[in-house]
């Protein structure tokens, strides 16, 4: 992107080259709102699009009444409030000429042209000259002008070149035909305008051949019918007879209009019927006319009118679809009702709309930035709520962006099951959810709350201890792992902050031990009461003091040779049962009491003392050492 600087002062445009496969200029993106002059409008601001539709409205008033006007010699000057209301509109014409001598238009390049002098040359060489004759004053010149078939006349007829001004508007306002209502009511009344534009035509070839003296015209058959015969009056400024009395306007304008919608629609009742050549020609250019103009706008409403009730018929085939399913694969009831309710409450949220598949078209086609930004924009509320991304710069959130997912679950659907790896992060944007763990709840997760997994802190991947099932209807917004990791070892200052700020508000990878709550009570109430205990206060006399204190000393006199012989006898008649084990044995001493007593590994309580004896070879001396120590025991 260049920027164009004259004299110290920046352009009011910006210039860019984008060039098509077909080396085409592409219209320019418009960064920001041209300087304009004061006295200059833009061609798209709110006032200029309010006038466009004023304009539009008067010029459909000009399309019935110039040629009504014209066809039934109606003189404006007769009629008061004809005439005031012709001249406000004649008035707010030549008003619209001189606002489109300011105002903006896109040039050939796409530009916003915004040049004074620019602007009105291009007005004066485009729509000037005709603007300019369809605001004339007619009415005025018809006023001093008494012959009806003299100059007046002809500026009557003039008046219909305001017609052409359907296109001009037409042009400025088509962007907001895409709406299927506004094309289905716009081609309607141009339906009815091609009508009324015919009955006009009807009625001047009729009263061209009566006053031409032709009586079998149906002008003059419809004079019969109702009782109000023409008849003539001999002119003598003329020196022609005149044609005078007859139906009145109302009744010819009416039976006009009935017959060219009766010819146009192909019903064709035959009580009004063309009689003269001129008629008979004129109808035949009508029908031909009438079938093109039938075809096209009637095609179009039916194509409209199948375009706003597609969607109905496809909802009502997707539920047949989906009941037809249920029904030859025999699923439960229950499971089939949650299956009916996700479809009904997903297609009234996304009126029948494939969200995915729109979503990754309009994503596909639109260029890398743009998809960033709209990304940002479905993402917006993650990014607000959570102080996680507070301190994340533009492309690290457009990054970020690019990777989150969305996705709705109804009622009482698992997100999560027990043991499933967890390779998501999870936003709730809407909705509740259980944490089920052993059978039961654990937590309620609600708007704002995260789950998931510590991605950048462990990066092993876990498994779910607990289920996840949807309460309501939930919206969330998901991020897989290796995509999240993928951004915060790229951004190393956000992923600082990230996995500071962040709060998970359940781990799922994170077992919860359950105990009563009467234990955890009895537990206190023991801590406590040991809190509050004095400590034992043994005394150097106490039995136990004193088998300690012997034991310790008998350690250190392990090479004594006192009281040998007894302990020895004393020493085999207990190792006789063990001497015929293969492999090691152990032995466990339990001292209870006063007494001491060997027994084997299943002996009793008490202190006990294990002796590993590795084979039936070293048990010898094991059983020496024993007997030195028991010895010197118990003759201590």
């Amino acid at each position: 992107m260049t920027g164009i600087k004259e004299n110290g002062k920046q352009s009011n445009i910006a210039h860019y080259q984008m060039m098509s496969l077909s080396s085409d200029v592409m219209p320019q993106y418009r960064q920001e709102a041209p300087k304009t002059p004061p006295h200059i409008l833009l061609h798209y601001c709110a006032f200029k699009a309010i006038w466009d539709w004023v304009i539009l409205c008067l010029t459909f008033y000009t399309a019935i009444m110039v040629p009504y006007n014209v066809a039934f010699k109606n003189k404006t000057s007769e009629d008061v409030s004809l005439l005031v209301v012709d001249s406000i509109v004649d008035v707010i014409f030549f008003i619209d000429i001189v606002l489109n001598f300011h105002t903006t238009f896109v040039g050939p390049g796409g530009e916003v042209v915004s040049d004074p002098k620019i602007i009105r040359m291009n007005y004066l060489k485009s729509w000037f000259v005709i603007d300019l004759l369809s605001c004339l004053p007619y009415d005025v010149f018809n006023a001093f002008d008494h012959d009806e078939d003299g100059i007046g006349s002809l500026f009557s007829a003039l008046k219909v070149v305001r017609l052409l001004r359907l296109g001009r508007v037409v042009r400025k306002l088509d962007r907001y035909l895409e709406y299927g209502a506004a094309m289905l009511i716009l081609l309607l009344c141009f339906y009815m305008l091609v009508a009324h534009w015919l009955a006009c035509i009807w009625y001047s070839i009729g009263l061209s051949d009566a006053d031409n003296g032709v009586t079998y015209s149906w002008l003059w058959k419809l004079a019969n019918i109702t009782q109000s015969p023409y008849s003539y009056v001999w002119s003598n400024e003329t020196m022609a007879p005149i044609l005078v009395n007859g139906p009145s306007r109302k009744t010819m304008y009416v039976t006009s209009l009935y017959f060219t919608m009766t010819c146009m629609t192909s019903v064709g009742f035959g009580n009004v019927a063309a009689e003269t050549d001129n008629e008979k020609i004129f109808t035949i250019c009508m029908m031909i006319i009438a079938a093109l103009l039938y075809a096209t706008i009637f095609g179009h409403v039916t194509t409209i009118i199948q375009q706003m009730t597609s969607a109905t018929a496809k909802y009502h085939d997707m539920l047949n679809n989906v009941r037809e399913f249920m029904k030859l694969h025999e699923v439960p009831k229950a499971l089939s009702e949650r299956v009916m309710d996700y479809v009904v409450s997903t297609w009234a949220m996304t009126k029948g709309i494939d969200t995915d598949k729109v979503e990754n078209e309009v994503l596909n086609y639109c260029p890398k930035d743009m998809r960033a930004d709209i990304c940002v924009h479905l993402n917006r509320k993650v990014f607000n709520e959570h102080p996680a991304f507070r301190l994340a710069s533009d492309g690290c959130l457009r990054a970020l962006a690019v990777h989150f997912n969305m996705s709705h679950s109804a009622p009482g659907d698992m997100l999560f099951h027990t043991g499933e790896s967890i390779d998501t992060l999870c936003y709730i944007v809407s909705g509740s959810l259980e944490v089920i763990q052993d059978d039961e709840v654990v937590a309620i997760l609600g708007q704002g709350d995260v789950f998931g997994d510590t991605f950048w802190k462990d990066p092993s991947v876990g498994q779910a201890a607990a289920n996840v099932r949807a309460l309501t209807y939930c919206d969330l917004h998901t991020i897989k792992r290796d995509k999240l990791l993928e951004v915060l070892d790229f951004y190393h200052a956000f992923a600082n902050s990230f996995a500071r700020n962040l709060v998970l508000t359940y781990n799922l990878r994170h077992r919860l031990i359950f105990r009563k709550v009467s234990d955890v009570k009895r537990e206190k109430e023991l801590a406590e009461r040991r809190k509050n205990e004095p400590p034992p206060d043994i005394s150097q006399d106490h039995l136990v003091r004193k088998i300690f204190s012997r034991f310790k000393k008998s350690s250190e006199r392990t090479n004594s040779q006192s009281g040998l012989r007894d302990v020895e006898a004393g020493a085999r008649s207990e190792a006789e049962p063990l001497g015929g084990a293969a492999g090691d044995a152990t032995i466990v001493v339990s001292v209870v009491g006063d007494s001491a007593a060997t027994a084997s590994s299943g002996g009793g309580g008490g202190i006990l003392t294990s002796v590993k004896l590795p084979g039936v070879g070293e048990q010898q001396a094991v059983s020496k050492r024993a007997r030195t120590r028991w010895g010197a025991l118990g003759g201590g």
